[in-house]
């Protein structure tokens, strides 16, 4: 199932399933109507001759010209998506081409342009003159229905690309797109308090795992792994009595025939057993952001970087990007990470690696504050974005976790800051979010004591 997941996935990201749907569609709308013409389904349209009445001349020019106007509309919309294509991954990252590719009006538009052509030149096709004249009357109107369609979805089109290119749209784009996978992998909200996953580590008396002989299962294709099927691996590791501990992450890069998962076992693992385990894991040539919130952070990041190059200089690019890896940090404090061992009643049966608050913050900020030498908006929008997390966190080890991001902003500052006036700025600004980040951990250790 989550293999058949991730091929669905991959088809909707191609320009050619969707329009292909659409061309699918028009050939068998043209059929029908064509085959209502000829059945006499449309003796009532004699009663609007100014409307349906048309010569198979007239029908003829007519279809030939939408179908030359829509190849060369195409042809058009073809060009425009190519060339904001390359406008985003020359200005700001060729991560999020992806991003680009699965948008439905995109394609949408592709498949109608491409579907009225179709539909036009089965329709010409049988028209018929001579003894046993024929006009597809109720189709050829239909046809001239959807060139006034194809206009509207141009005009459209041409808003979409205008709109989907800008700097805010991209990244909130992704944005979006990441905080629903949060939502989809971190669904439960979190308690104050320690995390419970340490809470369970610390009540449960881990077996030697040193002392056992450990299996390695290759990998049986390279790439990133998009997906795991953890409820799969658990099962496996069920029936097989075993310790499955997994060798990487989601999003991390596999080599064929390197270790992808260890197995605890007293002898090698079969055959049966290693393609079990590859088929609970979905490798491909790219990330996903389905069941990976980092690659969405990444692909931030990366637009960050970007901006805040020497060749680009775009500062307010970079804070906008800061802005919403704020809204994705405030959306992950709140919520229950799954615990890195899993049992089976009180046996341990998968060593898991999933991700972690504190290596998302870092995700996001570390490359950021590299970047930001001396650049005094940069460092005070980060402080704002910790100051909000850390309003919103609920956990004293995240606290923790943004108070080193804190420490580690003012050494940049003390370093790259030359001006007084802006040194006295950000070392009023890191107090302020020094002396919330001291009143939030005095809250938690209230809420735990209590």
């Amino acid at each position: 199932m989550n293999r058949l997941k991730q091929q669905w996935s991959d088809l909707r990201s191609t320009f050619w399933f969707l329009p292909f749907l659409i061309v699918l569609s028009s050939i068998v709308y043209a059929v029908v109507l064509i085959q209502t013409d000829y059945a006499g389904g449309n003796r009532w349209l004699v009663q609007w001759p100014r409307i349906f009445g048309v010569g198979a001349e007239g029908a003829r020019d007519m279809l030939s010209t939408l179908a030359g106007s829509m190849m060369s509309v195409m042809g058009i919309t073809f060009s425009m998506t190519l060339l904001a294509l390359a406008l985003v991954a020359s200005q700001y990252t060729s991560r999020i081409l992806r991003n680009f590719m699965r948008s439905r009006v995109t394609q949408v538009t592709l498949g109608t342009f491409a579907g009225i052509f179709v539909y036009c030149l089965i329709v010409l096709h049988t028209i018929r003159t001579g003894d046993a004249p024929f006009v597809p009357s109720l189709a050829v109107f239909f046809a001239f229905v959807l060139a006034f369609g194809g206009i509207a979805v141009l005009i459209f089109f041409i808003h979409h690309i205008a709109s989907s290119i800008q700097a805010s749209s991209i990244i909130a784009s992704v944005a979006q797109e990441t905080n629903a996978s949060i939502d989809e992998l971190f669904p439960e909200k979190r308690e104050p308090g320690p995390d419970k996953s340490e809470g369970e580590e610390n009540g449960r008396l881990l077996p030697p795992l040193d002392e056992r002989t450990w299996y390695a299962v290759p990998a049986q294709l390279s790439g990133y792994i998009q997906s795991v099927d953890h409820d799969a691996i658990l099962r496996l590791a069920e029936s097989r009595r075993t310790i499955v501990r997994m060798e990487h992450g989601i999003g991390a890069f596999v080599v064929q025939d390197a270790a992808l998962a260890a197995l605890a076992l007293t002898y090698p693992p079969d055959q049966e057993t290693i393609v079990a385990l590859n088929g609970a894991y979905s490798i491909g040539r790219h990330r996903t952001a389905e069941q990976d919130p980092a690659f969405g952070i990444r692909q931030i990041v990366d637009m960050a970087l970007k901006a805040l190059s020497p060749g680009v200089n775009d500062t307010s690019t970079a804070v906008m990007c800061v802005d919403y890896l704020t809204a994705i940090l405030a959306r992950l404090a709140c919520r229950q990470f799954p615990p890195a061992h899993r049992y089976e009643g009180g046996t341990l049966r998968v060593i898991a690696i999933v991700p972690t608050f504190e290596g998302l913050l870092a995700e996001a900020f570390d490359q950021i504050r590299g970047s930001a030498a001396g650049n005094l908006a940069i460092m005070a929008c980060m402080l704002g974005a910790i100051d909000t997390i850390a309003s919103l966190t609920v956990s004293p080890s995240q606290l923790r976790a943004l108070d080193k991001q804190v420490q580690w902003i003012a050494e940049l500052a003390d370093r790259s800051i030359e001006s007084t006036h802006d040194r006295e700025q950000i070392e009023r600004r890191l107090l302020q979010v020094r002396e919330a980040l001291v009143s939030e951990s005095a809250l938690r250790a209230g809420e735990e004591k209590t």
